[in-house]
Protein backbone atom coordinates (compact mmCIF):
# COMPACT_ATOMS: atom_id res chain seq x y z
CA UNK A 1 0.00 0.00 0.00
CA UNK A 2 1.51 3.25 -0.95
CA UNK A 3 -0.04 6.64 0.16
CA UNK A 4 0.64 9.83 -1.68
CA UNK A 5 -0.04 12.94 0.26
CA UNK A 6 -0.66 16.54 -1.56
CA UNK A 7 -1.69 20.07 -0.36
CA UNK A 8 0.83 21.63 1.40
CA UNK A 9 2.29 25.21 1.33
CA UNK A 10 2.81 27.99 3.02
CA UNK A 11 -0.16 30.32 4.07
CA UNK A 12 -0.04 33.22 6.47
CA UNK A 13 -1.43 33.37 9.98
CA UNK A 14 -5.54 33.18 9.83
CA UNK A 15 -5.39 31.27 5.85
CA UNK A 16 -6.83 28.08 5.05
CA UNK A 17 -5.14 25.13 3.29
CA UNK A 18 -6.47 21.77 2.43
CA UNK A 19 -4.35 18.71 2.52
CA UNK A 20 -5.43 15.34 0.70
CA UNK A 21 -4.09 11.81 0.79
CA UNK A 22 -4.93 8.84 -1.82
CA UNK A 23 -3.73 5.18 -0.60
CA UNK A 24 -2.85 2.59 -3.65
CA UNK A 25 -2.40 -0.67 -4.03
CA UNK A 26 -3.37 -3.83 -4.70
CA UNK A 27 -6.40 -6.11 -2.58
CA UNK A 28 -6.51 -4.20 1.10
CA UNK A 29 -8.90 -2.53 3.10
CA UNK A 30 -8.58 0.51 5.07
CA UNK A 31 -9.76 0.95 8.67
CA UNK A 32 -8.29 4.19 10.18
CA UNK A 33 -6.92 6.82 8.40
CA UNK A 34 -5.39 9.97 9.39
CA UNK A 35 -2.91 12.93 9.45
CA UNK A 36 -0.47 13.06 11.82
CA UNK A 37 2.74 16.37 12.06
CA UNK A 38 5.81 16.52 13.24
CA UNK A 39 7.37 20.29 14.10
CA UNK A 40 11.23 20.46 14.27
CA UNK A 41 12.31 19.59 17.58
CA UNK A 42 8.99 17.68 18.46
CA UNK A 43 7.95 14.41 18.46
CA UNK A 44 5.23 13.25 15.75
CA UNK A 45 1.63 14.02 17.22
CA UNK A 46 -1.73 13.09 16.21
CA UNK A 47 -3.81 15.53 14.43
CA UNK A 48 -6.76 13.94 13.29
CA UNK A 49 -8.32 10.52 12.28
CA UNK A 50 -11.37 9.25 10.94
CA UNK A 51 -12.55 5.33 10.85
CA UNK A 52 -14.59 3.75 8.46
CA UNK A 53 -17.57 3.71 10.37
CA UNK A 54 -16.57 8.12 10.58
CA UNK A 55 -15.82 8.13 14.16
CA UNK A 56 -12.92 11.03 14.27
CA UNK A 57 -10.58 11.70 16.33
CA UNK A 58 -9.20 15.05 16.62
CA UNK A 59 -5.77 16.60 18.73
CA UNK A 60 -7.04 19.51 21.25
CA UNK A 61 -5.50 22.62 19.42
CA UNK A 62 -7.09 21.57 16.30
CA UNK A 63 -10.00 21.16 17.19
CA UNK A 64 -13.13 23.81 15.45
CA UNK A 65 -10.22 24.76 13.49
CA UNK A 66 -9.85 21.45 11.30
CA UNK A 67 -11.78 18.61 9.23
CA UNK A 68 -10.88 15.09 8.66
CA UNK A 69 -12.95 14.19 6.06
CA UNK A 70 -12.90 10.52 4.00
CA UNK A 71 -14.34 9.14 0.73
CA UNK A 72 -14.39 5.53 1.22
CA UNK A 73 -15.09 4.46 -2.15
CA UNK A 74 -11.61 6.44 -3.71
CA UNK A 75 -9.37 5.71 -0.23
CA UNK A 76 -8.80 9.07 0.40
CA UNK A 77 -8.81 11.41 2.92
CA UNK A 78 -8.61 15.20 3.50
CA UNK A 79 -7.91 17.62 5.86
CA UNK A 80 -9.41 21.26 5.53
CA UNK A 81 -7.22 23.45 7.74
CA UNK A 82 -8.80 26.43 8.55
CA UNK A 83 -7.67 29.60 10.98
CA UNK A 84 -4.00 28.45 10.84
CA UNK A 85 -1.39 29.54 13.55
CA UNK A 86 2.10 29.68 13.21
CA UNK A 87 2.24 26.54 15.39
CA UNK A 88 0.54 24.59 12.91
CA UNK A 89 3.94 24.68 11.01
CA UNK A 90 4.95 21.42 10.46
CA UNK A 91 5.48 18.25 7.98
CA UNK A 92 2.28 16.58 8.02
CA UNK A 93 1.75 12.99 7.36
CA UNK A 94 -0.86 10.63 5.80
CA UNK A 95 -1.54 7.80 7.98
CA UNK A 96 -3.55 4.08 7.22
CA UNK A 97 -4.28 1.10 8.99
CA UNK A 98 -5.41 -1.67 6.31
CA UNK A 99 -5.59 -5.11 6.56
CA UNK A 100 -4.13 -6.81 3.15
CA UNK A 101 -7.50 -9.17 1.80
CA UNK A 102 -4.71 -12.16 2.35
CA UNK A 103 -3.97 -11.73 5.98
CA UNK A 104 -6.21 -10.91 9.12
CA UNK A 105 -3.56 -8.46 10.04
CA UNK A 106 -3.69 -4.56 9.85
CA UNK A 107 -0.64 -2.73 9.25
CA UNK A 108 0.37 0.78 9.54
CA UNK A 109 1.20 3.04 6.67
CA UNK A 110 2.87 6.49 6.21
CA UNK A 111 3.05 8.84 3.39
CA UNK A 112 5.82 10.67 2.63
CA UNK A 113 4.91 14.25 4.54
CA UNK A 114 3.88 17.24 3.50
CA UNK A 115 5.30 20.47 4.61
CA UNK A 116 3.00 22.96 6.50
CA UNK A 117 4.20 26.36 7.06
CA UNK A 118 2.15 29.29 8.26
CA UNK A 119 3.77 32.60 8.90
CA UNK A 120 3.11 35.13 11.28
Amino acid sequence: VQLQASGGGLVQSGGSLRLSCVASGNSFIINIMGWYRQAPGNQRELVATTSTGANTVYEDSVKGRFTISRDNAKNTVHLQMNSLKPEDTAVYYCYANVRPTATPIFYNYWGQGTLVTVSS
